[in-house]
This record gives structure tokens, C-alpha cells and sequence, in this order.
């Protein structure tokens, strides 16, 4: 049985935080012991503060690769000044480079079939500068990808998809391709390359 952490409990939040901010409490709790209790109890409440410092490099872990959001929003801004032609291309690209065989296709709610270990994944692009998806292209991706018998689809976009986009992605298993991800994904193949 997998247990399932509230999303707001305080290591719910410390996980989403920077990693330094555990590590901060680590340090407040051990000096704060070294200054109030003697030394036996001192050692047994810096002990106490082990779980935060296992959040810390969890959550370190997990922000790795996470770019730095003034370079996130000028990588985006990058991608919005491209030609469609442009932008797909890079796109393709980087799909290629993660091992996709890539074919272009130019149907209303497809862009891209992509096929990796025989999956084959079905990608909608086109109004990636849109400034904000509904859930409308959505339900064209997914019925693409009923009626092509694919086993997966995603849609990349750089404007902000709605809630009840956000909802029905997840209920229909379509993968939201947006803002870092997206910078991650594109500056493998040269754009925003650089990223700290």
C-alpha cells in the first residue's frame, strides 16, 4: 500500500521549497539545542532534526535539473520569437534526441508521431504561443489517439493551460509538455543551452 503525504504538511511544503531551507531548520534545531539543553539531551534533539535533513536532499534531488526561472521565462521568451517552422524543427530535434524516431504530420490535432521501444506517442504543438489552452485541442489529441490506436499523446504549449485543461489532461492521461519542462526538453538541441 503506498501512503500518500497531505500536500500541505510541513514536509509536503519543504519538498517543494528550495533544498537550502531544510538544511536551514537543520542548523536552527541544532543550535538551538546546543544552546538550551545540556549535552546528552542536545545530542538526542539534533538527532531530531535528521527527517529535515532528508527532505533537504530529497528535495535537492529532485531540483537538479531544475532551471533558474529568469532563464526559464527568457528560454520561453526565445521559443515564442520562432517561426512555427523553427520551433517545430527544435522540437523534433529534441525528441530525436531523446530516442524517438520522429515523423512530421500535418493533421488538425497531430503534429508529431513519435515511436520509441514500439510506443507510440502522439504530440500536438501547433498553438504552442497561444496564451491560454482549453481543454478543446485536448479532446482532439485524445481522440487522435483512440482512433490511431497510440499509446500515449502530449501537448506542448508555452502559454498557461487552464484548470479544467489541467483536469482533463489527467483524467485522460495526456502529458502537459509546459514552461521548464518545456526549457529542459528544447535546450538540449541549442536553445537556452547554457542553462544554470
Amino acid at each position: 500500500m503506498k501512503l500518500k503525504m497531505a500536500k500541505n504538511s510541513l514536509f509536503a511544503i519543504l519538498l517543494r521549497s528550495p533544498w537550502w531551507v531544510s538544511l536551514l531548520i537543520v542548523a536552527a534545531i541544532a543550535l538551538v539545542s546546543g544552546a538550551l539543553l545540556s549535552a546528552p539531551y542536545a545530542a538526542l534533539a539534533v538527532i531530531g532534526g535528521f527527517p529535515f535533513l532528508v527532505i533537504g536532499a530529497m528535495a535537492a534531488w529532485r531540483q537538479r535539473h531544475t532551471p533558474n526561472p529568469d532563464r526559464v521565462a527568457q528560454v520561453l521568451a526565445e521559443l515564442g520569437a520562432m517561426s512555427w517552422r523553427a520551433f517545430a524543427d527544435a522540437l523534433a530535434q529534441a525528441f530525436a534526441h531523446q530516442g524517438y524516431t520522429v515523423t512530421r504530420l500535418n493533421t488538425k490535432s497531430v503534429d508529431m508521431h513519435l515511436c520509441k521501444d514500439a510506443r507510440v506517442t502522439l504530440v500536438c504543438c501547433q498553438r504552442w504561443k497561444a496564451a491560454s489552452h482549453g481543454a478543446d485541442a485536448l479532446r482532439a489529441l485524445v481522440a487522435a489517439k483512440e482512433a490511431q490506436g497510440a499509446d500515449q499523446c502530449m501537448y506542448v504549449s508555452l502559454g498557461k493551460v487552464t484548470e479544467n485543461a489541467r483536469r482533463f489532461a489527467l483524467a485522460q492521461g495526456v502529458h502537459l509538455v509546459c514552461e521548464d519542462e518545456l526549457v529542459q526538453l528544447i535546450s538540449r538541441v541549442g536553445v537556452g543551452r547554457d542553462l544554470p
